[in-house]
């Protein structure tokens, strides 16, 4: 993001960092809360640069940016998206201020899928992420039904058609342990795809006759899930993470 000279209003940046509506921003220039380089504000509507300018709300700085990088660790029985009439969504488990952003999930996970979602409202580097022509590789931690092997990974590298004639490009499965019984044997896995088919990790099991009984997103490109979030938490990118997904 460019942080060369702009200007903007003052009640504008307020509303865009969710502290303040334009018509509470005009309440507080009355009563003498906003200070720009040091000095109280007459107009609400005054043009200032959110880079440069100092601009303070009851004594504490407002840091002005464009953009909001969240990681999330989503919890199964939410929907990845930005609104829903039945359910949940991801953009519910955030607070006021980070919806004042309008972030939106970069893909999705089925809704009882868990793990790493990115938010943001960046367009572009959401659309470079999912891009077809990236192939940005996603890895998935899994237990499936069946001894899972050898043979399925030799097929997920081939490619397996997961119906309408679609063929997967080459994917990685590594096998971590299988536990249980002979007669009911769950194989815990790591599975590393480069595409977003719908319900894609679920429909290559099936193609080579196993079931996923539980799905989790580890990694999307370079970033990892922080494992020390819980559930429903989130938290905002480091500058080395969103450095690693331009």
């Amino acid at each position: 993001m460019s942080k060369g000279r702009t200007t903007l209003r003052v009640d504008k940046i307020l509303s865009h960092l969710g502290l303040a509506t334009r018509s509470d921003s005009k309440k507080l220039v009355k009563q003498g809360r906003i200070l720009v380089n040091g000095l109280v504000i007459k107009d609400s509507g005054l043009q200032v640069d959110p880079y440069h300018d100092k601009i303070e709300l009851d004594g504490e700085p407002v840091l002005y940016r464009e953009f909001v990088y969240i990681m999330l660790h989503k919890p199964a029985g939410v929907v990845s998206a930005t609104e829903d009439n039945r359910d949940r969504t991801v953009i519910d488990l955030l607070p006021p201020q980070f919806r004042a952003f309008s972030p939106f999930p970069v893909g999705r996970l089925d809704k009882d899928t868990e793990g790493l979602l990115l938010l943001t409202n960046d367009g572009q580097l959401a659309h470079d992420l999912l891009s077809p022509r990236k192939h940005v590789p996603k890895t998935y931690y899994a237990e499936v039904q069946g001894a899972v092997g050898d043979a399925e990974a030799v097929r997920f590298e081939q490619g397996v058609d997961i119906g309408e004639g679609y063929v997967t490009l080459p994917a990685k499965l590594e096998v971590l342990e299988r536990v249980g019984t002979e007669e009911a044997t769950v194989s815990r896995i790591l599975l590393t795809i480069s595409e977003g088919k719908f319900h894609q990790v679920k429909r290559m099991f099936e193609a080579v006759g196993s079931k996923v009984l539980y799905l989790k997103r580890v990694s999307m490109g370079a970033l990892k899930l922080d494992e020390s979030l819980p559930k429903g938490a989130f938290r905002e990118l480091t500058e080395e993470e969103l450095a690693s997904l331009r």
